[in-house]
C-alpha cells in the first residue's frame, strides 16, 4: 500500500521547498508513495507567482502513517496568519501521522503546538526567530534536518530534498534512496549532521577576485598537493601576501581552507562509498592513510560534536 504524502501549501509557498521533496517521492515510485496537494484555499499563488489551482481541501482524517509536509513561504516567518492551516494542524496533534516542514514551514508546526518539547530546525537565518516565537521548542541551529518523532523539520530549499531522501531511506531502504539521488543527479546525499553552510560555500562571502580564484582552484582539485607558491600564483601575489589576503577577506588561512575542503570530501566518501581508506586518502590529497588519519584526528579536536556523528569504517 503506497504511503500518502500530503503537501500542505500556505500562501506564497516557496516553489523549491515544494518541488524538490515532491520529485524525490515521485522518483521513488508510485508503488511507494501517493502524492496529494492541499491547502485551506482551492487556489493560491507561489513565491514566484505561479498559480496553484484545484488544490484538495485539508484532509479531515489522513490515513494512518500519512506524511503531512509543510513547505516554507515568503511571508514573514514570525507572523503565522493562516489561521485555518494552524487550526487544522493542531487538531491532528494526536493523529497517527508524521509531520514535516521545510524552511519557514516550521513556524506553522510551532503555532499548532507540534514543536513543544521537541528538537527542530529551520533555515539558519530564522532559527533565532523560531526560538523566540516558540520558547518551548528545542531549536537546533546549523542542522540540515532534525527527526524528533513524529515531527521532522529541515533547513530550507535543498535540505528539503535531503529530508525527503532520508524518509525514502527509512521507508524503502538505502538502495532505493541512493537510486533516487542518482536519478536526481545528486552527487552526494547529505545527512542530518551535515552543517547547513557547506564547507564548499563557506568563507566565500567576499569580493576579492584573487582569493576567489585560489579558493575555486582548491575546491575543484582538493586532491592536489598545492604548494604555497602555486596558490599564490593563482592570485598573482606572493605567498605572504596571499596569507594576508585570506585572513582579511576569507577569515581563514589557505592551508586551513584546503583542509576543510579535503575533510568535507572525506566525509562524503566515507558515507557514500565503500572505498578503502588508502583510496580515500589519495582522493583527498594525502600521501598515505596515516597522514589522512592524522589530519582527521586534528579536525576532530576542533569540531568534536560535528565529527563524532560521522560513521568510521572498521580499521580506520
Amino acid at each position: 500500500m503506497p504511503r500518502d504524502v500530503w503537501f500542505v501549501l500556505p500562501a506564497g509557498t516557496l516553489l523549491l521547498d515544494l518541488a524538490g521533496p515532491a520529485e524525490v517521492f515521485r522518483l521513488a515510485g508510485g508503488g511507494h508513495y501517493r502524492l496529494h496537494f492541499a491547502a485551506a484555499q482551492t487556489e493560491l499563488a507561489s513565491s514566484v507567482g505561479l498559480q496553484f489551482t484545484q488544490l484538495a481541501p485539508l484532509p479531515v482524517s489522513p490515513a494512518e502513517g500519512s506524511l503531512l509536509l509543510i513547505p516554507g513561504c515568503q511571508s514573514q516567518a514570525d507572523r503565522v496568519d493562516d489561521v485555518a492551516l494552524v487550526h487544522w494542524l493542531a487538531g491532528l496533534r494526536d493523529a497517527p501521522v508524521e509531520f514535516a516542514s521545510v524552511c519557514a514551514g516550521a513556524f506553522f508546526l510551532g503555532a499548532a503546538g507540534l514543536l513543544d518539547g521537541r528538537r527542530c530546525t529551520t533555515h539558519f537565518s530564522l532559527t533565532d526567530a523560531l526560538a523566540r516565537r516558540f520558547p518551548r521548542a528545542q531549536v537546533e541551529a546549523e542542522r540540515l534536518f532534525v527527526h524528533d518523532a513524529p515531527v521532522l523539520s529541515s533547513a530550507g530549499i535543498s535540505s528539503g530534498i535531503d529530508l525527503a531522501l532520508d524518509i525514502v531511506a527509512r521507508d524503502c531502504g538505502p538502495v532505493i534512496a541512493c537510486e533516487v539521488a542518482r536519478q536526481a543527479v545528486l552527487y552526494f546525499r547529505r545527512g542530518s549532521n551535515d552543517p547547513q553552510l557547506s564547507p564548499w560555500l563557506a568563507h566565500r562571502n567576499h569580493l576579492h577576485p584573487g582569493v576567489h580564484r585560489t579558493q575555486q582552484a582548491m575546491a575543484e582539485r582538493p586532491e592536489e598537493r598545492w604548494s604555497s607558491a602555486e596558490l599564490a600564483a593563482l592570485a598573482h601575489v606572493g605567498p605572504r601576501q596571499l596569507q594576508r589576503l585570506f585572513a582579511e577577506h576569507a577569515g581563514i588561512s589557505p592551508k586551513s581552507y584546503l583542509t576543510r575542503l579535503r575533510m568535507a570530501r572525506a566525509r562524503q566518501l566515507l558515507a557514500d562509498t565503500q572505498l578503502p581508506i588508502e583510496r580515500i586518502a589519495e582522493q583527498c590529497g594525502y600521501a598515505s592513510a596515516r597522514e589522512f588519519r592524522h589530519a582527521w584526528a586534528q579536525q576532530c579536536e576542533h569540531s568534536p560534536a560535528e565529527w563524532r556523528a560521522m560513521p568510521v569504517p572498521p580499521g580506520f
